[in-house]
């Protein structure tokens, strides 16, 4: 669920008294720690911290327009998230971080970098400070780098995939299609033709 707010105090006025707490409390905690190079503001229709551009002008490989993610916090419809793009990149750093979280006591419902709660209650708030400020932006960007470079090249963009053909022993190659969940299915493509 997507704001439209293009701006964090506009994001957090449209919140829920409990949900635009929890929040400010957490970006609180953010702010504080957060190292010299980040900035915040809107990215992705939630409240981003992110590497700008006049640090890191290559931006971001999806969408190079976009300033490097780091982190973000949202509300979507049945919880809140910190999303905390480090720990997707850096395997110890998601090691430590979920044994920080356990030994917090609280349970920890996570994603590759999502975390999803749904009060301030079920968040160790000194666990995101610290795994906020544990990732200086110059860190983040060698690190970031280097996930990019040995994966190769940056990911394919969609209408690069959109025109791909398989082929079944003792069939003709057929066009892909994608459905909206973005699943290619090869099966929509045959009743399409039929």
């Amino acid at each position: 669920m997507q704001s439209k707010a293009q701006t964090v105090k506009q994001y957090l006025a449209d919140l829920p008294d409990d949900r635009r707490e929890a929040l400010q409390t957490i970006r609180a905690v953010i702010l504080k720690n957060l190292p010299k190079g980040y900035e915040e503001g809107m990215q992705y229709g939630m409240i981003g911290y992110y590497v700008p551009h006049s640090v890191y002008p290559p931006g971001y490989h999806c969408d190079p327009k976009q300033p490097l993610p780091f982190a973000g916090l949202a509300s979507q419809k049945n919880h809140m998230s910190i999303h905390l793009m480090s720990l997707y990149s850096d395997p110890e750093q998601a090691a430590w971080f979920r044994g920080a979280w356990a030994k917090s006591g609280k349970k920890l419902d996570m994603g590759k970098s999502c975390v999803r709660f749904k009060r301030i209650d079920d968040v160790p708030l000194k666990v995101i400070g610290e795994a906020i400020r544990r990732v200086p932006a110059k860190k983040y960007i060698e690190r970031y780098e280097s996930v990019i470079q040995s994966a190769g090249k940056p990911a394919r963009k969609a209408s690069a995939r959109k025109n791909r053909t398989t082929a079944t022993a003792g069939q003709p190659a057929r066009k892909l299609t994608r459905k909206r969940s973005g699943k290619t299915s090869s099966k929509t493509a045959m009743r399409r033709k039929a």
